[in-house]
C-alpha cells in the first residue's frame, strides 16, 4: 500500500503532550515542532550528575539540564543564542557546565518558582509550544533491585544495578508522591496525543509516572497514548530487555492499562554497529510482539531510526511524522446516520 504522507500545518495540529527525559524527549521534539506548534513537555525532575547535580548540590535548585535540552529542541532564537546555550566551559571551576544551566539558574533565583524560570527562558528562547517540569518539588530518585539492595540517586543507579548483576525491581521517589505541576495536569486533559518518549526506561520515564496525579490524568484523558520504545538496550538499566519487558516496568510502576499502543523501530542496524553496541552490553531492542499483544498493547513497527557517527539514535522528523500519521489514522471520524439536516455527529476514536 502506498504511504500517506502527513500534510496538516503546523498550526492546525494537534495537542501533543510528550512525556519523559533526557535525549529521547528532546530528539522527538525537535521532530514534533515540524508538524504542530500545540506541544507539551513533561519533563522529569530527577537528574544529579553532571552539571546539573553541582548546581542542584550547590544552589538547592532544581535540575535544569533536561529542560535546558528541551528548550534548544524548540528554541526558534538567533543562531547566536543557540550556541549559548550549548556552550559548555571548558576549563576552570566550571569546566563541563553548560551556558543554558547557568541562564535557568540566574531565573531561577530571580523567579519565585522553577517552572516560572523555565517559562521565563521559553519566552526568551521563542520556543514551539511549552515546556513543563512535571513537579516543582525536589525529589530524589530510589533504585531496588531483585536481590533487595537499595540505592538512592539517579546518577549511582546504572553502576550500582552493574555491581549487583540483577534487574531493577522497583523505581521510587524520595519523598514519595510529590505533588504533580498544575499546568502538567491541564495539558494532560487537553492533549490530543499522548507520548511516553523514548529514552531510559528507569531514569527519564518511569519517574514521571511516580508523581502525584499524572498516572490519573493520563487514564483518564481520551487521548491516544502511545509509548515509543528504545531502539537498543541499555547498559546498567535495561540488559537483556525485550519490548514486552519495558511494557511491564511502565504497567508496575503506573496501572495495566495505561496506554495501548507501542512503536517500535523496524529499520535494520547495519552489523558493524549492532557489534559495536555489543561490546558495550547493549543490543538490538527484541520485539516479542505476541507477548505484548497478551499485555494489551498493539506494536507499531515503523523504520524511524538513523545512524549518526556509529550511533543509533531515532530519526526526530521520521518519528514524529510516524506518530502523527498514527494518529490521523486512529483519530477517525464517525457520522451518525440519524443525523438530520446535515447536522454530524462526530466523535473522535
Amino acid at each position: 500500500m502506498e504511504r500517506r504522507f502527513y500534510q496538516v500545518p503546523p498550526e492546525q495540529g494537534p495537542r501533543v503532550v510528550a512525556i519523559g527525559g533526557g535525549t529521547g524527549l528532546s530528539t522527538l521534539l525537535r521532530g514534533l515542532k515540524l508538524y504542530t506548534k500545540h506541544i507539551t513537555a513533561i519533563v522529569t525532575m530527577t537528574d544529579d550528575g553532571g552539571g546539573s547535580g553541582v548546581l542542584r548540590h550547590d544552589l538547592g535548585m532544581l535540575p535544569p539540564g533536561d529542560i535546558r535540552s528541551c528548550l534548544e529542541a524548540l528554541a526558534n532564537c538567533e543562531p547566536v543564542m543557540s550556541q549559548l546555550m550549548h556552550y559548555r566551559f571548558p576549563d576552570g571551576t566550571l569546566a563541563g557546565q553548560s551556558f543554558g544551566n547557568l541562564i535557568l539558574a540566574a531565573l531561577d533565583g530571580i523567579m519565585p518558582s522553577f517552572d516560572a524560570a523555565v517559562s521565563s527562558l521559553s519566552t526568551v528562547l521563542a520556543i514551539t509550544g511549552r515546556v513543563l517540569p512535571v513537579t516543582n518539588e525536589n525529589v530524589q530518585l530510589e533504585a531496588t533491585f531483585e536481590n533487595g539492595v537499595s540505592v538512592v540517586g539517579e546518577s549511582r543507579i546504572g553502576e550500582a544495578k552493574m555491581e549487583q548483576h540483577c534487574r531493577i525491581s522497583q523505581i521510587r521517589l524520595v519523598p514519595e508522591r510529590p505533588r504533580a505541576l498544575p499546568a502538567a495536569l491541564d495539558a494532560i486533559a487537553e492533549a490530543d496525543m499522548i507520548v511516553l518518549a523514548p529514552g531510559s526506561l528507569y531514569t527519564s520515564i518511569i519517574p514521571n509516572l511516580l508523581v502525584d496525579g499524572i498516572v490519573d490524568a493520563i487514564a483518564a484523558s481520551d487521548a491516544l497514548k502511545i509509548y515509543v520504545c528504545n531502539v537498543m538496550t541499555q547498559p546498567g538499566e535495561t540488559e537483556g530487555y525485550t519490548v514486552s519487558d519495558h511494557i511491564r516496568a511502565l504497567f508496575k510502576h503506573s496501572r495495566p492499562d495505561l496506554f495501548s499502543l507501542c512503536l517500535v523501530n523496524s529499520m535494520p542496524i547495519p552489523p558493524l554497529v549492532a557489534r559495536n553496541y555489543a561490546k558495550l552490553g547493549a543490543e538490538v531492542m527484541l520485539c516479542d510482539q505476541s507477548v505484548c499483544e497478551a499485555l494489551g498493547v498493539e506494536i507499531i513497527s515503523r523504520p524511524v531510526s538513523t545512524v549518526d557517527s556509529g550511533h543509533v539514535r531515532h530519526n526526530p522528523g521520521h518519528l514524529a511524522r510516524e506518530l502523527m500519521e498514527l494518529r490521523a489514522q486512529r483519530s477517525m471520524r464517525v457520522v451518525d446516520p440519524t443525523a438530520r439536516h446535515g447536522t454530524k455527529n462526530q466523535v473522535e476514536r
